[in-house]
């Protein structure tokens, strides 16, 4: 399976790992509007009150979260296979980094669908009172903030290996590469400073050259993909080099 991955034009590898990303970034748009629109920080009163009344909203949040980590994975693959002609173990450690992001949100998704366990099918109240289950629900989403971030960082790792890789090739343009490492410092950034100082509450703009950076790199990939003579030119120098 892998070699016929490897052996398909490069061009298409291109094609279809920036449909994959456009994937993800609609799925993430779905999940992150969506399910926001519903909280209310510090009330969870309302919260809970908004996510029974919209519990399709945050059923849809909720959905759109495995579509997009099964396009994290396929993208992950493709640019291991896009970008090994430059650095195999940079691009196996960008991977790396990418899956174990990918697995940190698959476990984290169960705190995202634990409000609707416990104000939908909840706990007996004869254990806990109706504003302790809205608590709890509240800190559920609240841990899955937390652990959305933790997922950031190492996703941010890896959108700054990917930038440096682009750098390095020669089948892409250096712009990407740039974008993309700026992104990945914005999301560490971000982060960090929720780890360390949540009393600070950087604005979420911190987190728009990211986006724009991945969509930049989704959209050349989709339309325009990679120089294939440049890039058969870097393989076939990587693999003589290996020899």
């Amino acid at each position: 399976m892998t070699e016929q991955i490897s052996r398909a034009s490069p061009r298409l590898h291109a094609r279809i790992a920036g449909l994959m990303y456009l994937i993800i970034i609609v799925a993430g748009g779905l999940d992150f509007y969506s399910g926001s629109a519903l909280i209310v920080w510090g009330d969870a009163a309302a919260t809970a009150g908004n996510i029974l009344a919209s519990e399709h909203l945050w059923r849809l949040s909720f959905a759109a979260l495995p579509v997009m980590l099964a396009g994290d994975v396929a993208v992950g693959v493709l640019f291991y296979v896009l970008f090994r002609p430059v650095s195999t173990s940079l691009a196996l450690l960008g991977f790396a980094f990418r899956l174990v992001q990918t697995a940190i949100q698959g476990v984290n998704m169960l705190a995202r669908f634990a409000p609707l366990l416990l104000l939908r099918d909840g706990a007996s109240p004869a254990a806990f009172e109706t504003d302790q289950m809205q608590a709890l629900a509240l800190l559920s989403v609240r841990l899955f903030a937390l652990g959305f971030n933790v997922a950031l960082v190492f996703f941010g790792l890896d959108c700054l290996v990917i930038g440096w890789l682009i750098l390095r090739s020669t089948f892409l343009p250096r712009f990407l590469g740039m974008m993309m490492a700026v992104a990945g410092l914005c999301y560490l950034t971000n982060s960090f400073a929720d780890f360390l100082f949540p009393a600070l509450a950087l604005s979420p703009y911190i987190l728009l050259p990211s986006f724009l950076a991945e969509l930049a790199l989704c959209l050349w990939l989709i339309v325009i993909g990679v120089n294939t003579e440049k890039w058969k030119a870097q393989a076939s120098a990587a693999s003589g080099h290996q020899v």
